[in-house]
């Protein structure tokens, strides 16, 4: 077409006597409306025209991003802001033909290896991860995974996906998008057949991730020709060098400058602040409804304030017009309409008072730590058990230490490898070549019913079980639940492994597809043989069944306490003084005082460990207005790795993280709140009219109404004859147990729903029927819907979050004012002029008599009082403590709820501490925090970096 428009030029135009002549010749491309103008120079000379100059000129809508709106805490302390930084982008400029795929997969290739060699990484916001063991699996499930499998088959609803496409495994997808079909990427030689993957054949399963991941962002920028998609953000300037230096055979590629996001004190505020991200299909459609502007390129929040705030952080689009030549060169510019920076958004958050209270928080969680650990092997919880006085044995600590990867077992077989991490490994690599003749001979030979096997051997036979039904060897759908040999496996334990796999071989339960299988008429032995070896290739290279082996190797002393200090020591986990190291190294501190100075200086954290407890956290609020002070979750994450594109290693390490740093366990975590919930129980039987302030309930110490009879916290004890008041400071189960009856009383009988219809009414008046407000995410509360005697306790179903028990006590803080909970503060636009000053929403008043006030207020400031590591507090406090024990095998959990001062409430204080044992716990990292914020002591004397000491807490009251 182009050949043809320059012919007749030439036939038309030979008898010009212009001296010079400009012609253009426009050609309107039908994709996207883009504008190509040809410009031919004509010169006459001596009457011979020819063409001394030609030059391709392409025009292009170029968009302008908007530079992203800042976030910044309640004082101007900046949380979240912007830095220039340089891009790696690569354009589609690959004519379409046979070998487009390999040589673009070829491009793409070199170009990662160039951003690799200089310590940057590529984008990896495919939803396609390697797992531990180096085999693909997706990171999202449920419905966020089958709106990514219909985006990537190219559908527009997840309706239109084929059952096939909505159950394929990780492995299959890749496989599909590596076919001829789509990216045409080596290393599969059967597109149809996930088990194809040859290693070595054209590349390997982590460059093909790589490869998909870029070509699969392309595909999403295929509809806009000239839209550049983003490869690696925030590179260094040796990526740039590099790349400008080898331009000529990377073709596409651009380096383009932007920003970055950022983001200060980042552990801290992660969890409020959440993340940006390259938008998703979802996103757009909802976002494009509020601004079209929108568009597949665009950055947006992820989660958090970034998110829920996303339009006002967002900012304008600019737009010009660009010409530039067939090399890309832009050669000048026109239309210029200047981008608008997104709006600042100031929180209530306090920044000096988050991080304090986050330091506050871990350093009470080693103290509960270090309360609980002793000097034994192991644990097991008696028959009626208190989950008050669970101890930790420190054979757990030291295995906590291969368990939540803190030590790097993969590091053993480097050439590096110290002389503790040899002998670890060979004695690793001995255990499991025992471990696998022994279950190899059970599989075959022994067959002992399950419950004659060791612990050991039923934990691995047990594993192998789950493993075949997680990878659908054994079908799920086909497996029929109510038959004798499956309950015989599952439920009653008098059969063996063997027996059960050949049993569901007969009964069809088997895949047979997912063996290697050559026949499809193979019997019942070629199959079970098959099935033996998949269960040992599937365990050789399974992380999770190594780390049960080193659990018992551990447990037996074949890998001691000191050689696991010694592994710390070599991986330079943890740095001794020279002192303590010199005491070591001659035998003189045991692998016990080892560990416990390491939680003590907190070179190991409760994070770090997982071991129960491992998470909290804390809301603070103001009370007369509804602001969040600090909304504080830990353990938390660095968010500047998530933002940009996220860091596949750094997020791997974070879902394999046991103590799940990504929950936000302010908002995201619910568990019954204990005793808390009295307050709610009190309201209820005042406004009823089934109580007055003075009017005594007794407590016997078991209540015989009901049946079985639930007992008070001071069984065989009883409290007697007590008030209301005295029923919140004792916190007494029995007072509280006859007023969830009394709630039930229709004419002479007890109606339970009845009950819980009444405590759900008056649960709602203090907000605890719905989520706090709070501008992030957070799950929606439980009230309890049965037994309603036990309810009027806090247990039943009641399940509420941190933040939504901070509201409630913050309603009683202020007496009787439910406020909706803000995070948001001020919204100013870039020159700092006031957009919105937020302020948080009344959602009601509690009407309520103030001697009822008054009362509730007399008990919670009673709680306090009882308490005696508050006595040498300068500011009253009221409070309720509250435990709840939601799994006997583990410790309780520990809540307290309270505000000050009590004479003129300002602040509201809310502590949860998942399995933290015993409420007490909870209520003095509560008074840490009162003494931080009223300046009550020094604050090196609060934050000291070291574990936080406890007095002795009870493990029945409540």
């Amino acid at each position: 077409m182009f050949n043809e428009l320059i012919a007749h030029f030439k036939e038309n135009f030979m008898n010009m006597v212009t001296s010079r002549l400009i012609v253009l010749i426009l050609v309107l491309f039908g994709m996207g409306g883009y504008l190509i103008y040809t410009i031919f120079q004509l010169q006459i000379v001596n009457g011979e025209e020819y063409f001394n100059n030609f030059q391709l000129m392409i025009t292009k809508e170029r968009t302008l991003a908007s530079t992203r709106g800042n976030i910044l805490d309640r004082n101007g302390n900046l949380l979240a802001y912007n830095e220039l930084a340089y891009s790696v982008t690569i354009e589609d400029v690959y004519e379409s033909g046979r070998g487009k795929n390999a040589r673009l997969n070829a491009t793409i290739y070199k170009l990662i290896g160039m951003i690799e060699q200089n310590g940057d990484s590529i984008i990896s916001d495919f939803h396609v991860v390697l797992d531990k063991n180096g085999n693909y699996e997706y990171n999202v499930e449920g419905t966020q995974l089958l709106r990514f499998l219909a985006d990537v088959y190219g559908y527009a609803t997840i309706d239109q996906l084929k059952e096939k496409e909505k159950s394929a495994t990780a492995e299959e997808l890749i496989t599909y998008l590596c076919g001829t079909s789509r990216y045409g990427i080596g290393g599969y030689t059967n597109e149809e057949d996930s088990s194809s993957f040859v290693e070595g054949m054209g590349y390997t399963k982590e460059e093909i991730l790589k490869i998909v991941t870029i070509r699969y962002a392309m595909s999403a920028n295929s509809y806009q020709k000239y839209i550049s998609t983003t490869v690696a953000n925030n590179v260094s300037e040796e990526t740039v060098a590099v790349i400008m230096e080898n331009a000529d055979v990377l073709d596409g590629v651009s380096i383009a400058e932007g920003t970055i996001r950022k983001y200060n004190d980042s552990i801290y505020f992660a969890q409020i602040i959440g993340y940006t991200g390259k938008i998703d299909q979802d996103e757009l459609k909802t976002l494009q409804e509020e601004d079209p502007s929108y568009d597949l390129n665009d950055t947006v929040g992820k989660s958090g304030i970034e998110a829920s705030m996303e339009t006002q952080l967002q900012g304008t689009k600019g737009s010009e017009t660009v010409y530039v030549d067939n090399l890309g060169k832009v050669i000048e510019t026109s239309d210029h309409i200047e981008a608008v920076a997104g709006n600042d958004i100031y929180l209530t958050v306090d920044a000096d008072l988050q991080k304090a209270a986050y330091h506050i928080l871990e350093s009470k969680l080693a103290g509960i730590l270090l309360d609980k650990i002793e000097n034994i092997r192991e644990y097991h919880v008696p028959e009626g058990g208190s989950g008050g006085d669970i101890p930790i044995p420190i054979y757990d600590v030291y295995y906590a230490c291969i368990n939540n990867n803190i030590i790097d077992t993969s590091h053993f077989t480097s050439s590096r490898a110290g002389e503790t991490e040899q002998l670890v490994y060979e004695t690793y690599t001995d255990k499991k070549a025992r471990a696998f003749n022994t279950l190899r001979q059970e599989l075959t030979e022994t067959c002992t019913p399950y419950q004659d096997l060791t612990e050991e051997y039923q934990v691995y036979e047990s594993y192998i079980a789950s493993m075949l039904y997680d990878n659908n060897i054994i079908m799920n759908s086909a497996v029929n639940r109510e038959d004798e040999t499956y309950i015989a496996w599952t439920k009653d334990e008098t059969i063996s492994l063997n027996e059960y796999l050949n049993y569901a071989i007969a009964q069809n339960w088997i895949d047979v597809s997912r063996l290697e299988i050559s026949s499809q008429y193979s019997d019942s032995v070629e199959i079970y043989n098959k099935i033996i070896d998949y269960i040992f290739e599937q365990l050789d290279e399974d992380n999770d069944f190594d780390k049960k082996l080193y659990r018992y190797m551990i447990n037996n002393d074949e890998i001691t306490g000191r050689q696991i200090c010694q592994l710390l020591l070599e991986q330079n986990i943890v740095t001794l003084p020279e002192d303590e190291l010199s005491q070591f190294e001659a035998g003189n501190e045991t692998a016990y005082a080892f560990m416990y100075k390491r939680i003590e200086q907190l070179d190991l954290t409760p994070a770090q460990l997982a071991l129960d407890p491992y998470s909290g956290s804390i809301v603070i609020t103001d009370v007369d207005s509804g602001d969040v002070l600090a909304l504080v979750s830990y353990p938390s994450y660095d968010n500047n790795k998530m933002a940009n594109g996220v860091d596949a290693a750094y997020y791997a390490s974070l879902r394999n993280d046991l103590s799940y740093p990504l929950l936000n366990y302010a908002t995201q975590q619910k568990t019954a709140p204990g005793s808390t919930f009295k307050i709610v129980s009190s309201t209820a039987a005042l406004m009823e009219g089934l109580i007055t302030t003075t009017d005594t309930i007794t407590c016997t110490g078991i209540f015989e109404k009901i049946s079985p009879a639930p007992r008070c916290w001071i069984y065989p004890s009883a409290h007697g004859s007590i008030n209301v008041s005295e029923g919140i400071r004792h916190s007494c189960n029995g007072f509280f147990y006859e007023v969830g009856y009394r709630l039930g009383i229709v004419g002479d009988s007890y109606n339970s729903d009845v009950a819980l219809n009444k405590l759900a009414k008056y649960a709602d008046l203090y907000g605890l029927s719905e989520t706090s407000g709070v501008e992030i995410e957070e799950y929606t509360p439980e009230v309890s819907d049965t037994d309603a005697v036990r309810s009027a306790i806090g247990h039943g179903t009641n399940n509420y979050t941190t933040v939504g028990l901070a509201r409630y006590v913050t309603t009683i803080a202020n007496s009787g004012t439910c406020y909706n909970l803000t995070l948001v503060d001020r919204i100013e636009d870039h020159d700092s002029n006031l957009i919105t000053d937020n302020q948080a929403d009344i959602r009601n008043q509690i009407d309520m008599d103030s001697a009822y006030w008054d009362a509730i207020h007399t008990g919670m400031r009673g709680v306090v009082e009882a308490k005696s590591y508050f006595s040498d507090l300068d500011v009253n406090v009221a409070g309720k403590t509250g435990t709840a024990q939601e799994n006997r095998n583990r410790p309780n959990h520990a809540l307290f709820i309270s505000y000050a001062p009590y004479e003129a409430p300002e602040i509201s204080v809310t502590v949860r501490v998942a399995n933290g044992y015993s409420s007490d716990y909870a209520a003095q990292i509560a008074k840490d925090v009162y003494e931080y914020y009223y300046g009550l002591k020094d604050e090196s004397e609060i934050i000291t970096g070291t574990a936080g000491t406890l007095e002795g807490a009870s493990i029945n009251a409540d």
